[in-house]
This record gives C-alpha cells, structure tokens and sequence, in this order.
C-alpha cells in the first residue's frame, strides 16, 4: 500500500520529507547556476564562472554504487560537501537545508531528520519550509 500523495491543502508536519525541487528553478525562471554557484568555496566559485558548465563525467555513488552523468559545478558540490564546514551553524536555515540536500543527493528528509543533522529545531525548520514561499525549490515530495 503507498502512502497518500501530499496535496496543496496537506499541512506539512515534522516527518513530511522535503527535497529540492528543480523543476521549481524552471518554472520561477530563477538562476539555479548562479545560487549553486554560491555554495562553492572562492577559488572554485571563481574557476568555474565562466565555464559553460556543458562538461559530463561519470559519477559513482560511494553508497550506492549507481552512476550517473555529473556536470563541473555538481562535482564541484559534491567535493565542497566532503569539507566538515560545508554545512555550519552560521549559515541560514534555508541555506544548510539545501547544503544538506546537496550532499546526499537530494534524498528526501523530514524537518525533524534535518534538525538532527543540522543541530538547530525541528519546528524551526518545519515553519520556514512550511509557509507560503517556496525557498530555492526546497518542497515536500509528492
């Protein structure tokens, strides 16, 4: 049996999974590049600035073992995620929850799942990806 599919009208509560959302980048006409770009650290960032991005390579999950086509930028994340720094209380809510999204693959979470890894509340978390603005696509699942 699959659970229920979440609707408009579902209120999101402490176990609903969140995940990044890309279609929503498309949809808003929003710069997926330039905010992924952010995350890097400067040299990284400045490096690929003015790359096309176009370039695929294989990617192996280390957990998984599936591979798949990565471009520059999204291995550039994947090893800035290695760093311990990459996720940290200084960063916002919004901020640390699409870093942690980054790091392990855009598997879903719940704000409660996201509050351990975060060290910050579950509440908290629920209440900002909970309200009215989607924030850089950060949405329930389906």
């Amino acid at each position: 049996m699959q659970p229920p599919k979440m609707s408009g009208s579902v209120k999101p509560t402490q176990d609903t999974k969140f995940h990044i959302d890309y279609t929503w980048w498309e949809r808003n006409n929003e710069d997926l590049r330039t905010y992924l770009l952010s995350h890097l650290p400067a040299e990284q960032r400045d490096r690929l600035m003015n790359s096309t991005g176009d370039q695929k390579v294989d990617f192996i999950d280390p957990e998984t073992g599936a591979v798949f086509q990565e471009d520059e930028i999204g291995m550039a994340l994947k090893n800035a995620a290695k760093d311990p720094n990459f996720i940290n209380p200084h960063s916002s809510v919004v901020d640390s929850v699409f870093r942690v999204f980054v790091a392990n693959n855009n598997q879903p979470l719940s704000p409660r799942e996201l509050g351990d890894i975060l060290g910050r509340p579950a509440a908290t978390i629920l209440k900002t990806l909970a309200g009215i603005r989607v924030y850089y696509g950060i949405r329930p699942t389906d």
